[in-house]
């Protein structure tokens, strides 16, 4: 791609803005916010220009919910795999199409009113940062970030840049995370001592060596902007475009993938925050077929993690939140049938009570008090406020909130709540990280976590994962 000239002695140079916009993990000295005129901007018209960072795959899908709202226009999208983005450039033709999002922020800045990051998870931060600090709203897919101390960092910058922030958890605006808040606002089931949340993922491959042989590189994409800030490796067949969520490097496992969408009711309806303690139990693969174990770069194929949340203004004692993925699940309960479906079979979250439980699928969809036949008889009134066509209103509402501008309106996970949600689930992977760390002591360890300070207070080892350290690109 041909470079353009810069347009302006002003604006900041290509070199400086490339060099900050890798973050070097600190000091976030990205652009000046000149250009958009102050915090809490409000774009000029009623139609909100977006910026697509990662064209393709679920980038297309939010793209395209985006335009949909008959309030946004798509002026720019940026991929680094043109076979990827192609159904997006053929939707939107007069978009203006990049490889590099650094050189798209730098040079279509003031163009921007908002910008889409739908990316393999260890590029979400740094794009996220670099659009919010040039004041810029963001819509980012799920998990929020792939570390903890980033997950920190972009809470509290959508606070300190007043940007409208919205997590692609878009079961977050389905009805049935409000159903169940009301339910148990209303005593239903009494107070929520444990929860269970559980997947059938990962649908790729985990628990694996990395492959030996190297792959030439496909024309179309440009494999140094892929890796990003991710250590230097080879290509190697089959990790893009999807794959790459079983490798530490890039991904954050089943756990990142879906315990956005499973363990977001339980954070709506009980209040949760921070994580008091973790301790995982993990599967493993024959190495040989004499020898089991695990591969450290590679997500493990099963895990079941334990996590404890201190009491909130919800319940009236601490709260345990069981993950379950690779296809473990909890005990049935004994007030669902035999033949009854359990969540939607493969995913599915329970809350147990003092006086009850109650159920979900994923998404927070199908709602059921337990047994089954007491949700009909039961009449609670609505108390919390709906989204307009639920989960498909998820990004509608993202891009009427960006038009009204900063505070005026409410979405349904914006980084206050999306980065203590992510938080307590890259919590659970260090406690699953913990497993391929040789220490003295029992494997398995509980974690405990001083979250003030953002550290694990007796396994020091596995703090090099809550803040990873990037490679310059």
């Amino acid at each position: 791609m041909t470079e353009e000239q810069e347009t302006s002695n002003t604006s900041p140079s290509r070199r400086n803005f490339i060099k900050s916009g890798a973050l070097a993990a600190a000091g976030f000295m990205i652009l000046p916010r000149h250009v958009l005129g102050g915090k809490g901007f409000i774009a000029p018209s009623d139609m909100l220009n977006v910026a697509g960072i990662g064209a393709g795959g679920k980038g297309q899908s939010d793209i395209a919910n985006f335009a949909k709202s008959g309030k946004a226009n798509i002026a720019f999208l940026c991929d680094v795999d043109d076979r990827r983005a192609a159904n997006s450039v053929k939707a939107f033709p007069k978009a203006k199409f990049y490889k590099d999002w650094r050189e798209m922020l730098d040079k279509e800045g003031k163009s921007i009113d908002a910008v889409s990051v739908s990316t393999p998870d260890h590029t979400h931060f740094v794009a996220t940062m670099a659009a919010m600090q040039m004041g810029k709203h963001v819509y980012v897919q799920k998990p929020l970030t792939h570390d903890i101390w980033e997950a920190r960092e972009l809470t509290a910058a959508a606070k300190k840049y007043k940007v409208v922030t919205q997590m692609g958890n878009q079961g977050a605006s389905n009805d049935g995370t409000r159903q169940l808040a009301e339910w148990y606002n209303a005593g239903l089931i009494g107070d929520v001592h444990t929860v269970y949340a559980w997947t059938n993922r990962p649908v790729w491959p985990q628990g694996i060596q990395w492959p030996a042989t190297k792959a030439e590189i496909p024309k179309e994409l440009d494999w140094n902007l892929w890796l990003g800030t991710a250590p230097f490796k080879d290509y190697v067949n089959k990790l893009v475009p999807f794959n790459w969520r079983g490798w530490w490097d890039y991904g954050t496992g089943a756990l990142g993938d879906m315990g956005c969408h499973l363990v977001e009711a339980p954070f709506r309806v009980l209040g949760l925050q921070y994580v008091k303690d973790v301790q995982a139990s993990v599967g493993t693969v024959y190495v040989d077929e004499f020898k089991r174990g695990r591969f450290p770069e590679s997500c493990p194929p099963s895990s079941h993690i334990t996590l404890t949340f201190p009491k909130t203004g919800k319940t009236k004692g601490d709260i345990t939140v069981h993950w379950m993925d690779g296809g473990i699940q909890p005990e049935r309960p004994e007030e669902l049938g035999p033949d009854e479906k359990f969540g939607d079979d493969g995913n599915g979250t329970l809350f147990i009570g003092t006086k009850g439980k109650m159920m979900a699928s994923t998404y927070s969809e199908s709602p059921l008090l337990l047994p089954t036949s007491r949700t009909k008889e039961v009449n609670v009134k609505k108390t919390l406020a709906r989204v307009k066509d639920q989960a498909n209103g998820h990004y509608k509402q993202w891009v009427e909130a960006c038009l009204a501008g900063y505070g005026k309106m409410e979405v349904s996970s914006p980084f206050e709540t999306a980065g203590p949600l992510t938080e307590a689930l890259l919590m659970a992977n260090l406690a699953v990280r913990g497993h391929d760390i040789e220490r003295k002591g029992p494997e398995g360890v509980k974690l405990l976590w001083d979250n003030n300070a953002m550290k694990v207070t007796n396994f020091d080892e596995v703090n090099q994962f809550v803040k990873r350290e990037y490679r310059k690109y």
